[in-house]
């Protein structure tokens, strides 16, 4: 039987690449910290994915086992017949999950394994793959490393999925929505493909990437900043209001734009892909809180990041942006005391001014023509919030 090893056994592993895993063939095996997450995954051996949507449905995950990944127990699965690592663990635990992936690695080489293994980090970071990559290689000498070149793959994906917040009598089960998305860049990968339920074999990884920034996270961003400023608590209520919800689309559709002309995408199926994402916002079991979306508004705002870059990429086009401009100057009125880059970004905006807080925290200049154009924005809905 193919062999998976799930690295982060909380509700993305189980919900979403675990229970992915488990409906095409594999046996699961989950490795995490949490020792009374292993041992409930031992004494069950099944768990319920159950999915709240608008239309709601489940089935349960039965092939699975579970062990430690802060001992020798990962190191030994890894060193056994695992064909496939996968991790859900976020970017700061990688470096941590590098070691024992390294230790297994280099006892596959000692043994003489010549099977194919491959890793895919199913992180929310942009080739976090790559920088598991990096951390794993950099334990390695260079015969091990010429060992990795020839059996080992990395391949770098794109993950999208959202797990509400639900509670059930087993502690294993977990809600997920509907939608799903799963791309894997092909040419990371060593050997033959196979055949995964949910997961779609890419050649160009970042037109992917820039696909979910300047959709799903620009989106969610644009309406999280205006909904509280509006006093809306949840993603939900936002969209539903129909001055936010009308301008989200619009953005969504801005932002579309640029991304059909830089990745020559086809445009009836990123607007159909705009519409399911949109969607997603009113899913009523997503309970997103708008001030956990909008937290930390200095790292949104930065060039690269889901309000400006869509927006510069669609002016750069030519194209309208009337609507893209509401999410910088909204993120710049987000006031929220407990997050602690919302109490940088008002502390500078009141000491230093606006115009220096959207030129440092940005990148555009004075003389940029959207510069003077999101401060007029920011200015009016400031007038409105008061």
């Amino acid at each position: 039987m193919k062999q998976a090893i799930m690295i982060g056994a909380g509700n993305i592993g189980r919900g979403f690449i675990g229970a992915l895993l488990e409906k095409s063939g594999y046996h699961v095996t989950f490795a995490d910290v949490a020792e009374n997450l292993i041992a409930a995954i031992n004494q069950h051996r099944s768990y319920t994915v159950h999915i709240q949507d608008k239309e709601c449905a489940e089935w349960t995950v039965t092939n699975i086992s579970g062990i430690s990944s802060a001992n020798q127990e990962l190191v030994d699965a890894i060193a056994g017949d695992c064909e496939l690592i996968t991790t859900a663990v976020g970017l700061r635990i990688l470096p941590i999950v590098a070691k024992p992936i390294a230790a297994g690695i280099k006892a596959r080489k000692a043994a003489g394994s010549t099977q194919i293994l491959n890793v895919v980090a199913c992180e929310n970071a942009i080739r976090g793959t790559s920088q598991l990559r990096d951390a794993v290689c950099a334990q390695l000498n260079e015969e091990e490393l010429a060992y990795v070149k020839e059996y080992v793959g990395f391949a770098d994906c794109a993950v999208d999925r959202i797990v509400p917040k639900a509670s059930f009598d087993n502690p294993l089960d977990v809600a997920v929505e509907q939608y799903t998305e799963w791309d894997v860049e092909k040419a990371g990968w060593k050997g033959e493909r196979p055949d995964i339920q949910g997961l779609g074999w890419v050649d160009n990884l970042d037109a992917y990437l820039e696909r979910k920034l300047f959709t799903l996270n620009s989106g969610h961003a644009v309406c999280a900043y205006l909904g509280t400023l509006r006093g809306h608590k949840t993603i939900v209520e936002s969209v539903a209001d129909p001055a936010i919800g009308y301008l989200v689309h619009q953005a969504m559709y801005e932002s579309g734009e640029g991304l059909i002309r830089k990745f020559d995408f086809d445009p009836d199926a990123h607007h159909a892909y705009i519409e399911r994402i949109f969607a997603r916002f009113q899913n009523p079991f997503l309970a997103d809180e708008t001030t956990r979306v909008a937290r930390e508004p200095i790292r949104k705002l930065a060039p690269t990041d889901r309000l400006i870059k869509p927006l510069t990429t669609a002016w750069s086009y030519g194209l309208c942006v009337d609507h893209l401009i509401f999410g910088a100057a909204a993120a710049l009125l987000f006031d929220c005391p407990e997050d602690e880059q919302s109490a940088e970004m008002i502390k500078k905006i009141k000491t230093e001014g606006v115009e220096r807080a959207l030129e440092e925290y940005t990148g555009l200049t004075h003389g940029h023509p959207l510069f003077g154009r999101i401060l007029d924005v920011y200015r009016a809905l400031g007038v409105s919030k008061g």
